[in-house]
Formats: structure tokens, C-alpha cells, sequence
């Protein structure tokens, strides 16, 4: 038929009536040359016309032709999942391999819910599963977070007696991560005879999962007590996310010298995932030289890098790699923008923020998201322009959000103005928010303007709606480990040592001119008490522990899950002149430098 493809021509919906005639060695020949074609296809039309000749010399009902057919059409990068599916539809009794096929197609297209679909219709029709069956359920559950559903699964994996595969075991430790059972997925861990790298990496990236960036780092360690050392690259990326977390770089250093002696050549996203590694953890001059040595960049380069200088005050550097991003060609988009109004907003440039405000609209076309709005308002608000800033917000063209006014409830805590910081409290708490921050800051602006009975009804709501206060906690390098301090801590092994070492400190305080700032002790108890309480802050802690257990001169680095007290900050300024260190404190919104008595934020933060 003249205009009409072989595919076209052909009904392969059903075996030819009257295929041609060979011999035994023949056909064998023909379906290898079938099979050749298959394995050259290169896109959806080649795949036909081969489809079209293995109908054509009857070779679509062997079943070991079949399974190549629907596994050359289901995974290839070419491939149709559609026709891959009426393919499979022909079959009239498929087998474990074709069903695994198709369960690993549709995980692959994301297909997630089909693919477990397929493996409900397989145990229907009697057709057993195997070890690579699993893999790509646990997958699809890990996706969906289909807690229950992979619970069932793993009953299955036992029921068929495949509990102890190794791959089945590290899918399982995946999934269960991804869908937030660490218990399980350390329990499978546990149980295992034998541990491949991809069991450790599995474990340590369920960790990962769940922000659990020290249990990372102790996993890593127990891998490396164990002889695996050849962790997989994205295990060493997992890594750096850890120390950039925990302000680790010691440990930081270590994974960029297993990555180098590992990996030839480290791609745009490792190169990336140091530079923030560094930045973050106070080592600023060494991200910028990876950076600067970058031979292809990206958004995501310059996000880290802007993002990084906005954290520690840099903001006038920041605004000069904003620029060299445009000079290479490359469209800004909304992250970097929120990199770059908070470079403005940390170094205290009012001006330069709103310019670059208006030229996110003006020149590129992006419109202001609520976080940008965020950023606007906590750059007036860090200025002091808190009426400013509320007349921003009223004038907002979209309903403000939680972090628009969470951004002017910070601001309104570190100026003490009350009054406004009760507006934005009454928008929050209105909006149902479940952050318990909100309502600790609020109350703490209560307890500064000694309303204690206000003070009790924050705490009593709190207390009905099942927050708890998060208490605040620092963390330090000492000898490539990291040391976690609470306020108060008496729990760690050295901690007799540690106060000894604090009223040592405090006792050189006094010829310094250092008088207790007991005004940030938010509590109604005596003077006595909030001194006591003010020497207990984690802060204190971390550096009298890190000036005994480090030589003299050591830089000392913290990293702090909650902002700095002015009497922390006051108290470190003077701790880096009389002990002669540099100290780097990490809180959760910037990056403090201390030494010789000052600190780069200049006291504004």
C-alpha cells in the first residue's frame, strides 16, 4: 500500500496468519537480527519499524522477544510509556519480568501511584515477585511518602523471603527515611549480615533526609571505623550538607579531600555544595577562591556565593557578584534575588536594597514574591524604619504571609517596640501559625516591659496548643568532633571543667569592664538568679570548652540554633581580646567574626 509505513501495514494485535517459512537456524538468526535492531534504536519511529518486523516474522509471541520489546519501549530514554503499556496489554500471561518492567517504567516516567498498580494486578494474576521487584516499589512509596503502603510491602518482601537481599534491604532504608521512620530504617541497618557503601550511604542519607546532620557525621565515622572507604559522590555531597549545618569545617575539609582523591573532576553541583560548605562555616576567603576558580557557573553558584557574603555583613562584595553574574550573561532569577535584598538587609543598605527592588521588577521581569517582601521589611526593620516598614506592608499589592510579619515581629523585638510587635503578633497568631517562635518572642517582649501577666497568658496558650520552647544550643569543632552545648547543659562528660573555666573567664571579665547584661534574662526571678542564668548560655559554654581543649591561638568556631543575646555578643567581644583568638559564631541570621575585641557586624544585627 503505497504512502503507508511497515508498522502501518502490519496488525500486531494478533500473531500473522501465515508467517513466512525458514528453518530452525534461520528464524534463530532472524530474531537475532531483530533483536539488533532493537538494541540500535535511537528514538519512538525506529522502535516501530523494528516492532513492525518482529510481528512480521512471528516473533512477538516469544516471550523472550516480547520482554525485550516492552523493556526497549518502556525504559529507554526514547521510549513511549503509553505504547510500552499497549504492548504490555497483548500479553496474555506476562511473567515477573515483564511486570517488573513496567513497575520500573512508571517509577522512572514518576509515575508513582501506576507503579503500584502494576504490582497489585502481578499478585492478582499469581505472578510472583522477586529481589528486583522491591527496589523500585520502595522507590515509588519513598516518592508518594506512602508510610503504610511500604509497611505492607515490606510484610511481602518477608512473606517471599527476600528480607535478606542486600539491594531490597537498601531500598527499604531509603523509603522508610523518605517517609520520615528513621527507627525503621536504622532497624533494617542493624539487622543486616552484610553492608555494602550503598547500604552506609543509604543510612546516612535518611539521616540527611531529616535534617539529622550530627547523626550523619557519627554514621560516617562508624563507616569509615569499618573499612569502607570509598563513600559514594553523593554520600560526600550529603557530607558537606552536614558540616554546613553544624558549622563543621574541619570535618568539611576532610569530605573536599575525599571528594578530590575519589572524583577526577568535581561537576558544577559539588563545586557548588563546597562553596556553601566554607562560606557557611566562617571560611570565607576559601569559598571565594573555589568560586573565583570555577570554570562554568550557574544561578545556584552565585546564590551561595551572594547568599554567603550577605551572612557574614559583606553586603557591598555581594552586590559586586551580583553584578559580575549579569556581566556573564547570566538572567538573575527570584532566589538570587532573595540572596541579594538580603545582602542589603544584613550590611545595613537601605538604599542599595530598594534599588534592587525596583530592578527585579524594572529590568527582569520577576515579581516580587511574599518572601521578597520579607526581605524588604526585615531591611527596614534591622534600620530601625519599623513604622516604615509597617506602611510597606499595608501597601503590599499581595496579602501579606507568616514571614512578612515574622520579619517585623524580629524587627520590633531587637528595637523594643512593643507596639507595633503586637500587630504583627495578632496577624500571626490569626493566621493559625504553628510556629513557636513567634509566640517566645512576643512573650519575651512582655517579660522586657515586666508585664508578667501577659507574659503567663502567652505561655499558658502556648501550653494549650502543645508548643514547646526550643531550647537554645551551640555547637563546636574540637578535635573533628562536634560538642553540643544547651543553656545550663550540666549533661556533658567535661562540664565540671567547663564552669571552672567559665568563672576563670568571668573573673578576667571584671578587668575588662564586663558587667552582666541581666536584662536579657526574660525570666521574673532576682538579680542573682539572671547572673547565674546569663553564665549558663550555650554560648559560654562552647568557648570555655573549645579555649580548654584547643592551643593557644586556634580559631574557635559555634554554630548557634538561635540568635545571639547582646550579652553573649558583648561577653565574646571581650573574651577574643583577653584570650587572643578569633572567635566565628554562626547564629541563624548571620555570621559574627570576633577579634581583638570587635566584631564585623559592627553591632548591627
Amino acid at each position: 500500500m503505497a504512502g503507508t509505513s511497515v508498522l502501518q501495514q502490519t496488525n500486531f494485535f494478533s500473531p500473522p496468519a501465515d508467517p513466512p517459512q525458514f528453518s530452525e537456524l534461520n528464524l534463530r538468526l532472524k530474531e537475532q537480527q531483530c533483536l539488533s535492531l532493537l538494541k540500535r534504536c535511537k528514538n519512538l519511529e525506529d522502535f516501530k519499524q523494528a516492532h513492525a518486523q518482529i510481528i512480521k516474522w512471528g516473533f512477538f509471541w516469544n516471550s523472550f522477544s516480547a520482554s525485550n520489546l516492552v523493556a526497549a519501549c518502556a525504559l529507554s530514554d526514547w521510549g513511549s510509556l503509553d505504547y510500552a503499556c499497549s504492548i504490555f496489554q497483548q500479553f496474555h500471561e506476562p511473567g515477573t519480568f515483564e511486570f517488573n518492567t513496567m513497575i520500573r517504567a512508571h517509577v522512572k516516567d514518576m509515575n508513582f501511584q501506576d507503579a503500584l498498580v502494576f504490582y497489585y494486578e502481578m499478585l492478582e494474576r499469581g505472578v510472583e515477585p522477586d529481589n528486583f521487584t522491591y527496589p523500585a516499589l520502595f522507590k515509588a512509596c519513598a516518592w508518594l511518602k506512602a508510610r503504610e503502603e511500604g509497611m505492607q510491602i515490606h510484610g511481602h518482601v518477608f512473606k517471599f523471603g527476600f528480607e535478606s537481599d542486600l539491594y531490597v534491604q537498601n531500598s527499604l532504608i531509603n523509603m522508610y527515611g523518605k517517609c520520615g521512620e528513621i527507627q525503621h530504617s536504622c532497624a533494617v541497618f542493624e539487622q543486616m549480615d552484610e553492608k555494602s557503601v550503598a547500604s552506609w550511604s543509604a543510612i546516612i542519607a535518611a539521616n540527611a533526609s531529616l535534617g539529622m546532620w550530627y547523626e550523619c557525621l557519627m554514621v560516617f565515622g562508624n563507616m569509615s571505623s569499618e573499612g569502607c572507604w570509598r563513600p559514594e559522590e553523593s554520600t560526600l555531597v550529603t557530607l558537606l550538607s552536614a558540616c554546613t549545618h553544624l558549622g563543621a569545617l574541619d570535618l568539611g575539609k576532610c569530605t573536599h579531600g575525599a571528594l578530590l582523591r575519589n572524583i577526577s573532576e568535581l561537576n558544577v553541583i559539588v563545586q557548588t555544595s563546597l562553596i556553601d560548605m566554607y562560606v557557611k562555616c566562617g571560611y570565607l576567603e576559601k569559598g571565594l577562591s573555589l568560586f573565583k576558580k570555577m570554570t562554568k557557573r550557574n544561578q545556584m553558584s552565585y546564590t551561595v556565593m551572594i547568599s554567603g557574603l550577605a551572612m557574614q555583613g559583606h553586603g557591598e562584595e555581594a552586590l559586586g557578584i551580583y553584578s559580575m553574574m549579569l556581566e556573564e550573561g547570566l538572567d538573575p532569577d527570584d532566589v538570587v534575588y532573595v540572596g541579594v535584598l538580603s545582602s542589603c538587609s544584613h550590611a545595613g543598605l537601605v538604599d542599595e536594597g530598594f534599588n534592587c527592588f525596583d530592578r527585579m521588577k524594572s529590568e527582569h521581569g520577576i515579581e516580587p514574591t511574599a518572601q521578597h517582601y520579607g526581605c524588604m521589611v526585615d531591611l527596614m526593620g534591622k534600620a530601625g524604619m519599623i513604622n516604615e516598614a509597617l506602611e510597606f506592608i499595608n501597601s503590599m499589592p499581595i496579602k501579606p504571609n507568616d514571614v512578612v510579619w515574622r520579619s517585623l515581629l524580629s524587627a520590633c523585638r531587637v528595637h523594643c517596640n512593643l507596639e507595633i510587635g503586637e500587630i504583627a503578633a495578632k496577624h500571626l497568631f490569626e493566621s493559625n501559625s504553628q510556629n513557636a517562635g513567634d509566640y517566645v518572642i512576643l512573650s519575651n517582649m512582655y517579660a522586657r516591659a515586666e508585664k508578667w501577666v501577659e507574659v503567663a497568658k502567652i505561655r499558658t496558650e502556648m501550653a494549650r496548643k502543645g508548643f514547646n520552647q526550643v531550647p537554645g544550643f551551640s555547637l563546636v569543632e574540637v578535635g573533628r568532633r562536634i560538642h553540643k552545648f544547651v543553656s545550663q547543659d550540666t549533661s556533658h562528660p567535661r562540664c565540671g571543667n567547663v564552669y571552672e573555666m567559665i568563672h576563670q573567664m568571668e573573673w578576667q571579665l571584671k578587668f575588662e569592664g564586663y558587667s552582666p547584661d541581666t536584662s536579657q534574662v526574660l525570666l521574673d526571678v532576682d538579680e542573682e538568679e539572671k547572673r547565674q542564668r546569663l553564665k549558663g548560655h550555650s554560648q559560654k559554654l562552647a568557648i570555655a570548652f573549645a579555649l580548654i581543649h584547643t592551643s593557644k591561638g586556634t580559631p574557635i568556631r559555634i554554630a548557634r540554633n538561635l540568635r545571639m543575646c547582646s550579652d553573649c555578643h558583648t561577653y565574646t567581644k571581650l573574651i577574643s581580646i583577653i584570650y587572643e583568638r578569633e572567635i566565628t559564631v554562626r547564629d541563624r541570621n548571620q555570621f559574627h567574626h570576633f577579634k581583638n575585641g570587635t566584631c564585623s557586624c559592627r553591632d548591627y544585627w
